[in-house]
């Protein structure tokens, strides 16, 4: 189990630093940089910029240098101090803009998750177990519809109905009263009352996946051999369903734990526009409009670090549940 851990624990190093050479480069791929795109909105303003000012902004912003020059002292500072480097278009360090957000976002993308455990398991069970009923036909067609709508479009129309019939405008995480205030419990609860809907629409994709993955793989162990002896041999239907069968049908849900992660730092960015959530969602697209290379490319190297960690986790995890996987190999 040592060895396995530690052989592990080495792969996802180097692909840490593989992925974070790969995102700084795709980051810079586009022609021009966020320079180019600050002087055309001040030339279209009909700011005139001469070159001595556009010289001088690009050492500001440290664009001169080459690009793996430009990477080696951003990876340094991130190792040595933490620093992820200033966003040029907020003018701010940009693990500030990301550490101000990141709360909400994590709140809101553990409850998803929650969410998506709690409902896609039992529905996948009893699927299964009453293959072909009522109740199985109707959680397929909602199951095929769930993964069918996007997710922007299920906001819309959440919101619409929150309003229409209710009266109530569900967009954002708080109420206009709320919005600049300091926390309290008042807008705590008044955050939970605005969270349903993200749960829901961010949630509702998942869901239906799992609980696709979850009937068809159960369906598959129902009908092996040793299920059919277990009951030959008395074993009751309950016991026998939870002891074997759903151990080995939640393997392949376990393996997608650890992906839920990015959901902490990616926070479904067009969901998150759509619903007005202050999250990181929507500042990651728009960093990666304005080609703001630093704040951009910290949320892909942050979005690799938590895939890759979900990975390592649930890997873990596997090994820990199922005693069929090889750990020393």
């Amino acid at each position: 189990m040592l060895y396995y851990f530690l052989r592990r624990l080495i792969y996802m190093f180097i692909t840490l630093w593989v992925v974070s050479v790969v995102a700084f480069v795709i980051i810079q791929l586009p022609p021009g940089d966020y320079l180019t795109s600050y002087i055309m909105e001040l030339e279209e303003a009909g700011t005139g910029v001469s070159e001595a000012e556009i010289a001088s902004l690009r050492k500001q912003y440290g664009l001169g240098q080459p690009m793996y020059l430009q990477y080696f002292y951003w990876i340094y500072n991130i190792v040595r101090y933490g620093n992820f480097g200033r966003s040029f278009e907020w003018n701010k360090p940009v693990s500030e803009l990301i550490w101000e957000r990141i709360m909400l976002t994590t709140i809101m993308a553990l409850l998803a998750t929650v969410f998506v455990f709690a409902v896609a398991i039992p529905i996948g069970i009893y699927s299964a177990v009453h293959q072909y009923s009522i109740a199985d036909y109707f959680f397929t067609v909602v199951g095929y519809s769930g993964l069918a709508t996007p997710n922007f479009l299920l906001a819309l129309v959440l919101m619409f109905i929150a309003y229409k019939y209710f009266g109530v405008s569900v967009g954002g995480l708080f109420s206009p009263e709320y919005t600049q205030a300091s926390w309290s419990m008042g807008k705590v609860l008044d955050m939970f009352s605005h969270l349903w809907i993200p749960i829901i629409v961010l949630g509702t994709a998942g869901t239906a996946g799992l609980i696709r993955i979850m009937r068809g793989v159960l369906l598959d162990e129902l009908g092996k051999q040793y299920v059919i002896t277990a009951r030959a041999k008395g074993v009751k239907e309950l016991t026998l369903l939870f002891k074997y069968p759903v151990r080995v049908a939640i393997n392949p849900i376990v393996s997608t734990i650890g992906w839920r992660l990015t959901m902490i730092i990616s926070g479904a960015p067009i969901v998150a526009t759509v619903l007005s959530l202050p999250t990181t969602g929507p500042l990651m697209l728009k960093a990666l409009l304005s080609q703001d290379m630093y704040l951009a490319g910290s949320f892909f190297l942050l979005l690799c670090i938590l895939t890759i960690t979900g990975t390592f986790i649930s890997d873990i995890l596997l090994a820990l549940l199922d005693p069929r996987i090889k750990m020393g190999r």
